[in-house]
């Protein structure tokens, strides 16, 4: 039985290194559909965009100036991670990623505790401890359900979290000097599972200096 040949590759705009147009840059959206496409073993083409200095081509097809935006139909250019990675699941039913609805909340919050946190200047105002909660919850999870959110196979809903776990490891490491606590096991090993697999490795950011100099300016504002 002869294979089905592959599809055209779908086209994607993600954020580049400021500065730097030919070097994947720091947004954890872009990153989230980045590793949906490989995942599921899809043709694509990435189109870097300094955001610093948005080319008119790409104001055309995201007047927002917001990335990622996906191409799969002729000419529509689709914005914004969560329904992308929806698209790109209907479209491309297999292999499935689909979380289950009771699982696909889990971890949803740390990112935005960790944003609170990380621009905090006050040491009292609880952002640590609500942090830590969010943590402390996942690392529940994992411990019955593990070792990914939905069991033994990845699915969408570490596609979203992998991304911003890095992101909350290099700055948090690095403006606070503060890293996950060790008695979260399981969510170091969950870390350590989602950061060494081949997909995250060929869609991270070049380099950690560009997460930290990405979170410089809300960290310093």
């Amino acid at each position: 039985m002869a294979s089905s040949p592959l599809p055209e590759p779908v086209q994607v705009c993600v954020k580049a290194v400021a500065g730097s147009p030919d070097i994947i840059g720091d947004c954890p959206f872009c990153q989230r559909v980045l590793l949906t496409l490989e995942e599921k073993g899809i043709p694509y083409e990435t189109k870097l965009v300094d955001l610093s200095n948005k080319p008119d081509w790409f104001l055309k097809i995201s007047p927002e100036g917001k990335v990622p935006v996906l191409k799969i139909e002729e000419d529509q250019w689709i914005p914004d991670s969560d329904v992308i990675t929806q698209i790109i699941e209907e479209k491309y039913p297999s292999p499935s990623f689909v979380t289950p609805p009771e699982k696909a909340s889990v971890g949803s919050k740390i990112f935005s505790s960790f944003v609170t946190f990380l621009k905090s200047k006050d040491p009292n105002d609880g952002s640590e401890q609500a942090l830590l909660n969010e943590l402390q919850a996942l690392d529940e999870h994992l411990k019955t359900n593990g070792p990914y959110i939905n069991g033994e196979n990845i699915s969408a809903a570490d596609f979203s979290l992998a991304p911003k776990l890095f992101h909350l490891v290099v700055a948090l490491g690095h403006f606070k000097g503060w890293s996950i606590p060790e008695n979260l096991t399981y969510v170091h090993a969950y870390t350590k599972l989602l950061f060494n697999r081949d997909s995250f490795v060929k869609t991270k950011p070049a380099a950690d200096d560009y997460v930290i100099a990405g979170w410089a300016p809300k960290v310093n504002s």
